[in-house]
């Protein structure tokens, strides 16, 4: 801390005499970063004392804070350590605050002191969609028109990172977990943008495959092709969460013992896909939950050409459209050793040049890994005119 100012004062953006001279002398921008004092973060979390836990993800523990001035705020531990310095650290950090979407969690700024490195966003008061949808003591009801809005603002918030974004962001991890609602239950994305900060052994990036198991795009797990088309899966897989209340990565059904996406299937083949409408929705349009559902088995196909872009699935979303879902085909769905799923359900296997060979994994996928065998469709074909 600045010893020539009080606590008070060094509490905020850049009001540490050292930070602040070290960071003009960078010449980084700062406009939209707050830097806060390790002391005054800990003193937000009461010291992160475990009640004021709520969250853990693949980059770190999430505390909730009150600052002095009262703002509530999700304080989030990263658990790695960056492969940058703080100068390029810093201004990672503020590309990332200034990527602004009403889908998008907001990040305030940021701790840069000693080995630590601690990231401060908006706090959303109803937390994750995880928790909310899926978690077991969950006091929260979900309607379709709420459910419906989760949908579209999510899809909404990842077109904007993959195609109005500068520079575009591939998220790698979309999932329940990283959707929070705010008050009004408006879904904000999170954690995008974090994986460009950490080495590649420890995170999410492309020459490590690390994924959270049920949302793996299947090229990606074994081929390590990670491209906004393996996002598109995994919001697919996201949208069949958000439709039945169900985990894909936990639920099993039929005497299979199908994950989510292949019992979607198997039920639109035999024209009962309605059955996998969650039982606690009692009322809801037939045609929207069916078209909703024909989306996300357009996002999962095995092959990543036929799966639309997220801009498409906005229109396909949002529009009430026929779709032409003769044109669907088989998606695919990677099914990993039990070794290498660790104790939270995240997956970790063999780095990149391993992957590429494709002969380390036994059966990984259920259905055919042809993945670049059809050729691309287009918005018109899927929604004829």
């Amino acid at each position: 801390m600045c010893k020539s100012m009080g606590f008070t004062n060094c509490f905020g953006a850049f009001d540490s005499c050292k930070e602040k001279t070290e960071a003009e002398a960078k010449g980084i921008v700062t406009n939209n970063v707050k830097l806060f004092s390790y002391n005054s973060l800990r003193s937000a979390t009461r010291h992160f004392h475990p009640s004021n836990r709520i969250g853990r993800g693949g980059f770190g523990v999430v505390y909730k804070g009150v600052l002095r001035d009262g703002t509530e705020v999700a304080i989030k531990t990263l658990s790695a350590e960056s492969k940058q310095g703080n100068n390029e650290f810093l201004t990672e950090i503020n590309m990332i605050s200034r990527t602004r979407h009403a889908n998008l969690v907001q990040l305030i700024g940021c701790c840069i002191e000693d080995a630590n490195r601690i990231l401060v966003y908006e706090y959303l008061e109803n937390g994750s969609l995880a928790s909310a949808l899926l978690g077991s003591k969950s006091n929260v009801y979900l309607d379709w028109p709420k459910r419906a809005v989760i949908c579209m603002g999510t899809a909404s918030g990842l077109a904007f990172l993959h195609e109005e974004a500068k520079p575009h962001i591939v998220h790698r991890d979309i999932k329940a977990s990283n959707v929070l609602l705010d008050k009004d239950f408006n879904p904000k994305i999170g954690d995008f943008g974090l994986a460009k900060l950490f080495p590649d052994n420890v995170t999410h990036v492309s020459t490590r495959v690390a994924g959270t198991i049920g949302y793996l795009a299947p090229e990606y797990a074994v081929l390590a092709q990670l491209t906004k088309k393996a996002d598109v899966y995994s919001f697919g897989v996201l949208l069949l969460e958000i439709i039945s209340g169900k985990s894909s990565s936990k639920a099993a059904f039929g005497e299979e013992l199908l994950v989510l996406l292949e019992w979607a299937w198997k039920l639109r083949n035999e024209g009962r896909i309605l059955e996998i409408v969650d039982p606690d929705l009692i009322e809801y349009p037939r045609d929207q939950l069916t078209r909703f559902i024909t989306v996300a088995l357009f996002c999962t196909q095995s092959a990543s050409q036929r799966r639309p872009d997220m801009k498409q699935v906005v229109t396909m979303l949002s529009k009430d459209v026929v779709l032409n879902d003769s044109l669907l085909t088989e998606p695919g769905v990677y099914r990993p050793r039990t070794s290498q799923i660790s104790d939270d359900g995240s997956l970790h296997i063999a780095s990149s040049s391993q992957l590429s060979k494709g002969k380390q994994l036994a059966n990984p996928l259920s259905t055919s890994t042809q993945f670049d065998s059809h050729q691309s469709i287009t918005e018109s074909e899927m929604i004829p005119r």
